[in-house]
């Protein structure tokens, strides 16, 4: 009897993945089919593309249509700003802007009696940095005004090493360098046999080098005058071990010229991995490189992203000086001023980010450029499970936004290990329990009732109690899922052991930004808010930064993936606040752990915002989020006054688009 009853099992559980496996078979096809349906319209379209485009009329046109486009674009840009209010306040934003540029070029150098005061400070280390700069055939200008901007120096303890690879026809390099160094014992020149390659050229420079800090400059390029003193306070207060700062592009010879200015953040792993964000000018502790070598010509190209990589991981302290103290000059044969110049540098920098991740324990995963840049990265990493995710949504009334946000999800979501609870808070309409009766069959879902009034953070918590799964995902029932693959996003970061929160990129319903990252400190309650925000969807973003995974502050609760393990760590949202902030106190919880927060605009979905509870009096809401704040920046003080690691000092906290900060009495 006993062994029929096994059969029996076995048989039943036999035809139960027989059934599964041709559910999914069916299910694959059918996305085969669409895939390749969809291919075909892709082709049908491009062919029809081409002809249009090789007609002679459509060639004719081009100087219509580029006009008729930039109106477009200008009629865009007003509706953008709205009213005439909305234009005056870009036009002062814009003139704000040029004015603080202007302060960052020659207007912020030392004078005479600041670079004396300088000379005098007396460090309490004796540190000498070794400059290394590589030459190639440089124009005798470049290499002048490079060479005079390090004797410019208001820290003086350096020493310039030059290896020389030009070939004869470029002999004034040698000439030059050669007058130089016979005035200047600081400055070391050596003519080499032959070009070895930026790598290898820069590998002769080290092994000319006697200082205990190296630095990096590149032989065309300009040193602001104080940038070695920055650097070596950095050294003395902080004990750095590897220093980065903040870098302009200009153009025409002139530094009062720029083209772009980069304005970064502090160290921040993700952002690395995906964005050579730190670039020039590094300077870091020779210690760094015992047992391992400055540049490797396999990566020549990215030779300083996979340094940059390598270093920042051994440094025990990486520190950001937020002043713009190098200028990156932009000319024909550049790579700052076209990526094409020198196209090997993309497949170099995806050798680079691979061999870090490899380093790192990584395995599996892909590496593609974005619509931002070439060499801008969107990095794809392998499951390494299949934990469940427990979904945690809390609601109120609403049944047609509730409805809108679940069967997005049963709908969409190709991860299939996940459930779903709705936290049910105080409905009263027909509607929401007849969906309620319908919605709470389904294998996936789960309605549990939370009595007490409405509080966010309770609630929450009160639904999180409920999970199964190994990972909690916090979602507003006013958003709905756009990236079928969102779950997949998130879970990638999620399963590191290093990141706390991760959050997605959330639109309003005309596809402008409403989440891409929290920034503390930003807005008029100076607590917290969101970075490009109304931007539109096509945006790419300051310096690309809408278009890769970054590590950020904070993350709305309104998608907020994280492990339960650290959630129940925590004791779950913090209760004393209500509705307001205990998204962002709870990620800044999980950053006191050493964890990441992390941002990625891979996960996309709407978020028609303020619609979970309906119209709250405005009074009583301004009210309760006055005295949220208030609490909040109590409690966060020093974190606030220490300012966002993640959003450079010298942006405006009142706007959220990077508009640059004009100096005080300026």
């Amino acid at each position: 009897m006993g062994n029929t009853e096994q059969e029996n099992g076995a048989a039943q559980l036999l035809e139960y993945y027989r059934l599964a496996y041709e559910k999914e078979k069916e299910k694959n096809t059918l996305l085969a089919a669409r895939l390749a349906d969809a291919q075909a319209r892709a082709e049908d379209l491009d062919f029809k593309l081409k002809r249009i485009k090789n007609n002679p009329v459509w060639k004719a046109s081009k100087p219509l249509r580029s006009v008729m486009h930039w109106m477009i674009r200008m009629k865009d840009r007003i509706v953008r700003l709205g009213s005439p209010r909305g234009i005056a306040r870009k036009i002062k934003s814009k003139l704000i802007e040029r004015k603080a540029m202007r302060l960052h070029g020659k207007a912020s150098f030392p004078d005479s009696r600041q670079r004396e005061a300088m000379k005098r400070t007396k460090f309490p280390k004796d540190i000498t940095f070794s400059i290394l700069v590589p030459l190639y055939n440089t124009p005798r200008q470049f290499l002048t005004e490079m060479i005079e901007s390090v004797r410019a120096q208001t820290y003086e303890k350096w020493e310039l090493c030059l290896a020389d690879g030009s070939d004869e026809e470029h002999s004034y390099v040698g000439e030059l360098c050669r007058k130089y160094s016979a005035a200047d014992q600081r400055i070391v020149y050596r003519k080499l046999e032959k070009n070895e390659g930026i790598s290898g050229n820069t590998n002769e420079c080290y092994r000319m080098a006697t200082g205990q800090y190296i630095a990096l400059f590149d032989h065309d390029d300009i040193l602001h005058p104080s940038v070695l003193f920055a650097y070596m306070k950095a050294i003395c207060e902080q004990d750095a071990d590897y220093i980065y700062c903040d870098e302009a592009t200009f153009k025409n010879g002139n530094i009062d010229h720029m083209i772009t200015l980069h304005f970064k953040p502090d160290y921040a792993i993700d952002n690395l991995r995906a964005n050579n964000y730190i670039c020039h000018f590094s300077a870091f502790s020779r210690e760094l490189l015992e047992g391992t070598e400055l540049f490797r010509s396999e990566f020549d190209g990215s030779q300083d992203h996979d340094m940059i990589l390598r270093l920042t991981t051994r440094a025990r302290k990486v520190v950001h000086v937020p002043q713009l103290l190098y200028y990156w000059r932009s000319h024909k044969a550049s790579v700052a001023s076209d990526i094409s110049a020198k196209l090997y540098c993309i497949e170099s920098a995806r050798g680079a980010i691979a061999d870090h991740l490899r380093a790192c324990g990584m395995e599996h995963f892909e590496i593609t450029s974005t619509r931002a840049f070439e060499t801008i990265f969107r990095i794809q990493y392998e499951l390494t499970g299949y934990p469940k995710v427990s979904i945690v949504i809390a609601n109120k009334d609403h049944a047609a936004d509730l409805s809108r946000c679940v069967s997005s999800i049963l709908d969409r979501s190709t991860y299939e290990n996940y459930e779903i609870i709705i936290v049910e808070n105080n409905s009263t309409s027909r509607e929401i329990r007849e969906y309620y009766e319908e919605i709470g069959k389904h294998p996936k879902v789960r309605i549990v009732t939370y009595e007490g009034g409405f509080h966010y953070s309770k609630i929450n918590n009160f639904g999180a109690s409920f999970a199964e799964g190994e990972f909690l995902l916090l979602l507003n029932n006013d958003t709905q899922v756009i990236t079928v693959n969102w779950i997949e996003e998130l879970l990638m970061y999620g399963q590191r052991r290093d990141v706390g929160a991760v959050g997605a990129k959330l639109y309003y319903e005309d596809k402008t930004i409403q989440h891409a990252g929290i920034v503390l400190g930003l807005g008029a309650h100076r607590t917290a808010g969101h970075t490009h925000y109304r931007v539109n969807i096509e945006n790419v973003g300051y310096m690309g930064r809408l278009c890769y995974a970054q590590d950020v502050s904070a993350v709305t609760g309104a998608c907020l993936l994280v492990r339960k393990e650290w959630f129940d760590d925590l004791g779950g949202l913090d209760e004393s606040f209500a509705v307001a902030l205990n998204d962002v106190d709870f990620c800044l919880r999980l950053r006191e752990k050493g964890l990441l927060n992390v941002f990625t605009p891979f996960a996309e979905l709407y978020h028609f915002e303020s619609k979970s509870r309906g119209l709250d009096d405005s009074d009583e809401r301004a009210e309760r989020y006055n005295e949220e704040s208030a609490r909040f920046r109590q409690k966060w003080k020093a974190v606030l006054e220490a300012g966002d690691p993640y959003y450079n000092p010298n942006f405006s906290l009142d706007r959220s688009d990077f508009s640059l900060r004009l100096p005080e009495g300026k």
